[in-house]
């Protein structure tokens, strides 16, 4: 009776660490990751859109813990060949690579040379694949971040040093909050979620932007 006993408050104090280390959702048992995320990291490898670089590195499949994780991430360090430096390396997948140059290429930066007159030379990562629920909460569904489909942004900084945080340039100048309103309008052609200062008081300091299908045929976009 002792020996059961000991070995099982040792499996259930395993389990609190497993549990500790990703949250609950990520061990939800014989719950298959949708079938489209793989589909649609396969496409992106085939289209060959994303080229390993210094700044792009593949790394091998983010499997787990639970259902989190992605088929094809990389880690991404700077966007445009490393001309914006990212503040912290973001581990996206393929599709989120893609996404997410097209958006510094064709909104970022037309945007500060329109405002400031001057390009962005860094961006603040505030956050890319982290096994959790959506807005770090213990329930509820997973965050596109579970998957590395999703990238959090805080700040910009230009190429005189001046740095753009979302929390303090929404409402700051008028040409802070006409930038950061610009690309703000930017990514919701390019990623099927944004939310930013107006959505909710979760993302009053940043910009969060996912791809997630918010349907079957992947037509609709959530933007606030």
């Amino acid at each position: 009776m002792e020996r059961r006993f000991v070995l099982g408050f040792a499996a259930v104090a395993l389990l609190s660490v497993a549990l500790a280390g990703c949250g609950f959702f990520g061990f939800r048992g014989g719950e298959p990751r949708e079938a489209w995320r793989a589909q649609a990291s396969a496409a992106c490898m085939r289209s060959g859109l994303v080229q390993p670089s210094a700044f792009v590195r593949p790394r091998r499949a983010v499997d787990g813990p639970g259902i989190c994780g992605a088929d094809r991430a990389f880690v991404m360090t700077a966007a445009l060949g490393g001309r914006v430096a990212f503040s912290t390396a973001a581990t996206l997948d393929c599709p989120m690579v893609v996404s997410t140059e097209r958006w510094f290429s064709q909104t970022v930066q037309p945007a500060a040379l329109q405002y400031f007159g001057q390009p962005v030379v860094e961006v603040g990562i505030a956050g890319s694949y982290a096994c959790r629920g959506r807005n770090g909460s213990s329930k509820g569904p997973l965050s596109e971040h579970a998957f590395a489909n999703a990238l959090d942004v805080s700040s910009f900084t230009l190429a005189d040093g001046r740095s753009v945080t979302v929390e303090g340039g929404w409402w700051g100048t008028v040409e802070e909050g006409r930038f950061l309103r610009a690309v703000h309008r930017g990514a919701c052609e390019r990623f099927t979620t944004v939310i930013g200062p107006e959505g909710d008081s979760a993302h009053r300091d940043h910009l969060h932007l996912d791809l997630a299908r918010h349907v079957r045929k992947n037509t609709y976009r959530y933007c606030r």
